[in-house]
């Protein structure tokens, strides 16, 4: 049976020819015999794989697709005849993950009939590691290609990026919507918002396992999942299994809500992101469920049921953490069940997130901390409220007023920049505060609030944080705050100075009336040839993770500051904690080097060059290092390509949450003295962002002084400024 073909877009194009957009248009003009478009619309036309492919063999291109893009598009290939699920090719990962390369290469090399019993072995094996619901695997012969093209990406790229591309495709091909990962700093501070060290952790809606592994990474070595979607359970399973192999795993494919698969389990404490707005989540059938312990939830409170599913499943005294909507905090159809959470101490905080942290990008979601109570256990008499919104507005050098800046992905959703470290700051600074002292508890001005559990049992019981958080400045006296916003109009006035030299240097000219083509190879490619270093730090304890040659443990870590992806949008120096990395193995970053923040995201540059006052800081977890050789690679050209969009665009995998793989990001092929002269214009354009970058933040903080102080009463208008401005209405000068 001949293999249906598949559509592509431009953009795919130019992945799998390893060039640019532009050089793909140019094709288009030029070229008479290019593929007509065979669906989509005119602004965005789709064209035949196959006869793209012919195309470019025909005129000398062959693929540069990475594997993981080659996998993606033989699984949209597939002949009609092949069997096996995306279920089982989750199985061949966790088997083939641990496998060294040269296995795997001989694996994808042998003639179909081996290659499928291989298959077959090997995810009849990894099915007893996971307690896969179905342990029968079926492959035949119009499996082949997929399972080629999985082994090669499992030894170049890793089984997690092999897990990726096989979920997404099973969510496509499911009417799953909604099913989103959470991004992995927000995993992490949920997972840090739980005190002590938990052993046994439950994630009743667990995905893609990311809550899990953040609840592996401090310690947990018990992880109970249960996801309502078969492909997600088995993809938590395996990944969990990946890196967390220290820990014993167990995913059920079931709804937690109607058929919960852990109903004797009390685990430490309950991680969990659920759905959203389900008004079919079992109203009627659960009415009298003994889960319900704080009030039946109402049709239209999913939310409260989950809530309530959680605290079910903790030890009394144990911590529950979720992940929830802004309208759980204030509907009038949950107040009773609000009520009694409040009144019972059962909620302990309640920390309100900006908008982008996590699906849906529009919403600012709110986390919630609760704590079973205990028989006998002391009175809670005050619940914490905290609002990093305001605090992210006031440092988001995009000026925008916390508007979270965004990017396109792969499916056309949109994914925002949010700073991390910033938000976890203030959200673990005052609940560990809280946690010490509740009752003593002063607050943060402007920030974070202990509010009265006799203050919140109103007639509505409203538990929006931004409600609850009073505004600060009106403690702050006058003329402290006049000296303040005096400071930063100086500073802004200087920075806006500066900002108008750098737009007047000029480091570029017109190509002309067509755009340069080239060729380009792919950074993997230059580390293969010498000409670069690939460098990251390896997590401790992760599997199948090797670490890239010069990645080192360093004994003086906490002496050290580390280098993270905000640093690098903000254009700060280092600011991480050492602690941050857990034991892992970090490479020092060293002057010269190029450094690419690992989650793509719209606000703030993508990568840098490290100066003098980066050397000697750890790289962070979530950034990427490419070290060049200086007589065959300039690190300012190196920067300006690796970090430009389509570049960032094109090399990145993700739903959500856009993360780059370092090894498929493209590099023109241009001799040394000409990438000079592109690294000095990159230089400008670095100098002309930078100073941007500045201002605006100048400007946003002068602005929101001065509103603070004159809407508190500290800054009165001045009568001067009044009187001139009467004046130019006299005169007719007025705009109105």
């Amino acid at each position: 049976m001949p293999q249906p073909s598949a559509q592509v877009t431009a953009a795919e194009i130019s992945r799998i020819a390893g060039v640019t957009r532009a050089t793909v248009s140019n094709w288009r003009r030029r070229h008479a015999d290019f593929p007509e478009p065979s669906g989509g619309t005119e602004s965005s036309p789709l064209y035949d794989l196959a006869s793209v492919r012919a195309w470019l063999a025909s005129h000398g291109h062959a693929s540069a697709a990475t594997p993981s893009e080659e996998l993606r598009t033989t699984l949209r290939l597939r002949a009609q005849g092949g069997r096996g699920t995306s279920e089982d090719l989750l199985l061949v990962v966790l088997a083939a993950a641990d496998r060294p390369a040269e296995e795997l290469t001989s694996v994808a090399q042998l003639p179909d009939a081996e290659l499928l019993a291989r298959a077959h072995d090997d995810a009849t094996a990894a099915a007893g590691m996971v307690a896969a619901p179905d342990p029968v695997v079926r492959f035949d012969a119009g499996d082949a290609a997929v399972l080629r093209a999985l082994y090669a990406c499992v030894r170049d790229e890793g089984g997690q990026a092999a897990l990726g591309v096989l979920a997404e495709r099973e969510l496509e091909d499911s009417a799953a919507s909604g099913a989103y990962q959470t991004p992995a700093p927000l995993a992490d501070l949920l997972a840090r918002l739980v005190p002590g060290s938990p052993v046994r952790v439950l994630d009743p809606a667990c995905g893609s396992g990311s809550l899990l592994a953040a609840a592996a990474r401090r310690g947990a070595r018990e992880l109970y999942g249960q996801d309502s979607l078969p492909v997600q359970a088995r993809r938590s399973a395996v990944s969990l299994t990946l890196t967390a192999p220290e820990a014993t795993v167990t995913v059920r494919a079931a709804d937690s809500l109607r058929a919960d698969a852990f109903p004797d389990l009390l685990a430490d404490a309950v991680l969990c992101n659920p759905p959203y707005g389900d008004r079919d989540w079992g109203h009627d059938e659960l009415a009298y469920d003994p889960r319900w312990a704080y009030g039946v939830p109402a049709r239209a409170e999913s939310e409260l049921a989950w809530v309530q599913h959680a605290l079910a499943h903790v030890t009394p005294g144990g911590y529950a953490a979720l992940l929830l909507p802004p309208a759980t905090a204030s509907r009038a159809s949950g107040r009773r069940v609000r009520a009694e959470l409040v009144r019972s101490g059962a909620l302990r905080a309640v920390i309100a997130l900006p908008p982008g942290a996590s699906s849906p990008l529009h919403v600012g979601l709110q986390i919630w901390v609760l704590q079973r109570p205990e028989p006998g256990g002391p009175e809670r008499k005050s619940v914490l409220f905290v609002d990093t919104v305001a605090e992210a507005s006031a440092t988001d050098p995009s000026g925008r007023g916390g508007a979270p800046s965004t990017t396109r992905t792969r499916g056309g959703t949109r994914s925002a920049s949010v700073d991390w470290e910033r938000i976890t700051a203030l959200a673990l600074r005052a609940w560990r505060a809280f946690l010490e002292a509740p009752d003593a508890f002063e607050g943060d001005p402007g920030v974070a609030y202990a509010a009265g559990v006799v203050d919140l049992l109103d007639d509505v019981v409203d538990l929006t944080p931004a409600r609850l958080v009073r505004a600060s400045r009106a403690e702050v006296e006058p003329e402290k705050l006049a000296a303040e916003v005096d400071a930063k109009r100086r500073n802004l006035v200087g920075a806006a100075t500066s900002l108008a030299r750098a737009a007047e240097r000029e480091g570029w000219t017109s190509a002309g009336s067509a755009a340069r083509e080239w060729r380009t190879a792919t950074a993997s490619d230059l580390a293969r040839g010498g000409a670069l270093t690939l460098l990251r730090t390896v997590p401790e304890g992760s599997r199948g993770g090797r670490a890239e040659s010069g990645s080192e443990e360093r004994s003086d870590v906490a002496a050290r500051s580390v280098l993270t992806g905000s640093d690098i949008a903000r254009g700060t120096g280092p600011t991480g904690d050492p602690a941050e990395l857990r034991g892992g193995t970090a490479p020092v970053v060293a002057a010269g080097d190029v450094l690419i923040r690992a989650v793509a995201s719209g606000d703030g540059p993508m990568a840098r060059v490290a100066g003098e006052e980066d050397a000697g800081a750890l790289l962070g977890p979530h950034v990427h290092l490419f070290r060049p050789d200086p007589a065959r690679l300039d690190a300012w050209f190196l920067a300006g390509f690796l970090g430009a969009e389509e570049n960032i665009a094109g090399a990145s995998t993700g739903s959500t949450v856009l993360t780059v793989s370092p090894g498929r990001l493209r590099v023109p092929l241009l001799p040394l003295e000409e990438q000079r002269r592109y690294g000095e214009a990159f230089r400008h354009v670095h100098a002309l962002r930078r100073e941007a970058q500045r201002a605006t933040r100048l400007a946003e903080e002068t602005a929101l002084l001065l509103a603070g102080g004159l809407t508190g009463g500290q800054l009165l208008p001045s009568e001067a400024e009044a009187a001139a401005r009467n004046v130019r209405d006299e005169g007719g000068d007025s705009p109105h």
